[in-house]
């Protein structure tokens, strides 16, 4: 059940195969399993049977709310939840309880959707782990084998959703498959009059046709990211992506974005300077972390945020605060606002030249190993990791990484399709035509779970924690 789709499963409880407590039940039987992968920083167990028991209800009743009635849905730890520890992973929002919900967490709730807990992430979603800044939503999905979704700048609300880069986050959905995310854009779609940011004009529902003739699609491949560091087998998938758009009759280009190369230098810039300012709030005040420092405010004020922060987070604070600076500002935001700029007009000029959308990689590999991972500093990784995804979110467009194939190592590996602003339903359109053609071998769980206890009953884990 928990590898099906969510029309499927939503099927599966108005015929009453099986109940909303029963898969509320399986999916908390799978997170204890799976504790030691530190998915979830906070599991809500009793919150999702009590939602579970209220669902059951309403299909006894004949009253279901919808697709999303009674399925279980867990929620990244950047997004607030009324009466339930919303931490961002730092020590600063330990013990932090927020007595509202983010608008999507609440749209999610109104149509009946069962919350597991809150989904661990590096500290504030300062990296490359689904909000989605810079590829945080496509990232893992690519590693992942999911469907990951950053939708249109404006097209979901950010009310709730503890701000790191105020101008680039966006709500980002990681479901199995394209249909799934389509569903839940769909509920969360629309203006917030709390976010003034979003849309204005009313959003219709996101029913995706089933595509059969991409004869009049056009294709564009952007050269710039045809890079040195891109592994050997993401390029051969990336070409036979390209190369099965065109026997099915698509016209596929070669197409150039200019300013690719600027783009990792801009985003920083501009990343860090945002993350500096929305830092600010946290002094140790009004709520979050505060140290037992005494002396002066000040002495406070500085020990509660050397306590209540990594060093990633301490460094980008340095970072942007620097770049504000008045003797910088000029030659640092403001240069890096207009590249952004050339970024955006980048993507603008190949889809008023007739592209319908772009096909890419996601990641230059597939997942790194743990232990090469931690060689590198967070600041050469983030760089590394974002170097196709964070040009999307600086031009707001929608993006979707779509998982294509396993790895020699039996790791998935993601390609990503890139379309034009607010053109979100054509772009998943397409991404499901894909999706289908390419039949990724969705991950049995079981299997999974099987691999997962026997390693650790051999006690290859045993002295080894992915907490830091």
């Amino acid at each position: 059940m928990l590898g099906r789709t969510l029309r499927e499963v939503s099927a599966a409880l108005k015929q009453g195969q099986i109940t909303p407590i029963e898969l509320c039940q399986k999916c908390f039987s799978l997170i204890k399993k799976t504790k030691f992968l530190n998915a979830y920083i906070t599991v809500t167990e009793e919150v999702a049977l009590k939602q579970a028991e209220e669902s059951e209800k309403r299909y006894k009743n004949g009253q279901s709310l919808g697709d999303l009635d009674g399925i279980p849905i867990a929620v990244k730890d950047n997004f607030s939840t009324s009466g339930i520890e919303t931490t961002c992973a730092s020590n600063m929002l330990k013990g932090y309880v927020p007595p509202y919900n983010a608008t999507v967490v609440q749209k999610l709730l109104d149509q009946g959707a069962l919350l597991m807990g809150k989904t661990n992430l590096d500290e504030f979603a300062m990296g490359a782990l689904g909000s989605d800044t810079g590829g945080s939503t496509r990232n893992p999905a690519a590693h992942c084998g999911l469907v990951g979704v950053k939708p249109s700048y404006g097209l979901v609300s950010r009310h709730g959703l503890i701000p790191l880069v105020n101008s680039m986050d966006v709500p980002g959905i990681l479901t199995r498959y394209v249909d799934d995310a389509a569903i839940v854009l769909g509920i969360l779609a629309g203006h917030d009059p709390k976010d003034s940011t979003t849309v204005q004009d009313p959003v219709k529902p996101f029913m995706l046709p089933s595509l059969t003739d991409v004869s009049k699609l056009c294709i564009g491949i952007p050269k710039e990211y045809l890079v040195p560091e891109l592994s050997s087998e993401v390029r051969s998938l990336w070409s036979k992506a390209a190369d099965l758009f065109e026997s099915e009759g698509a016209k596929v280009i070669d197409v150039s974005l200019p300013h690719t190369s600027y783009s990792i230098v801009c985003y920083h810039v501009l990343c860090t300077s945002e993350v500096a300012s929305n830092m600010a709030r946290f002094d140790g005040l009004e709520y979050g972390h505060r140290c037992d420092i005494d002396v002066s405010t000040e002495a406070m004020y500085a020990a509660t945020r050397r306590e209540g922060f990594n060093d990633v987070v301490r460094g980008r604070i340095l970072s942007g605060n620097f770049f504000l600076l008045k003797e910088n500002y000029e030659n640092y935001f403001i240069k890096a606002q207009k590249v952004r700029r050339l970024i955006a007009n980048d993507f603008v000029n190949v889809f008023n030249s007739g592209v319908d959308v772009l096909l890419t990689p996601t990641t230059l590999s597939e997942a790194v190993p743990y232990l090469e991972f931690i060689k590198e500093d967070n600041r050469t990784r983030s760089a590394q990791d974002d170097i196709f995804t964070q040009a999307v979110n600086m031009a707001g467009l929608p993006a979707v990484s779509i998982p294509v194939a396993l790895s020699d190592q039996g790791l998935p590996i993601g390609l990503q399709f890139i379309g034009r602003a607010f053109c979100d339903q054509q772009l998943l359109t397409i991404a499901k035509w894909f999706e289908k053609q390419v039949q990724f071998p969705v991950t049995q769980l079981q299997e999974f779970v099987d691999d997962c206890s026997s390693i650790l009953e051999n006690e290859k884990l045993a002295s080894f924690s992915l907490k830091q």
